[in-house]
């Protein structure tokens, strides 16, 4: 995917949550959605408040979890252990 208009809102919502994610470089988004790095900010900024586009900015601005070159090789995943747990729904 090179456009944002070909994107879904299922996708445009993955694409904030994975770039939200210090553990997630931005390589993996590109690989999973064709977006570059520029990109993503794009995404992000269209897609969030002016002030929490400016926090997430400032977040990432110099993250060395988010580009895979500046990774240290102790990280060797792109999720934290309890990220993805198991939800269990009431019944």
């Amino acid at each position: 995917m090179n456009n944002e208009e070909v994107l879904t809102p299922a996708d445009i919502s993955r694409i904030v949550e994975m770039a939200w994610e210090d553990r997630t470089p931005f390589e993996a988004i590109e690989h999973q959605f064709g977006l570059t790095e520029a990109q993503t900010i794009k995404v992000m900024q269209r897609h969030m408040q002016p002030r929490s586009f400016r926090l997430w900015r400032a977040r990432v601005n110099g993250r060395k979890t988010k580009h895979l070159q500046q990774r240290s090789e102790s990280v060797i995943r792109g999720y934290s252990p309890g990220q993805y747990k198991q939800r269990h729904g009431r019944k």
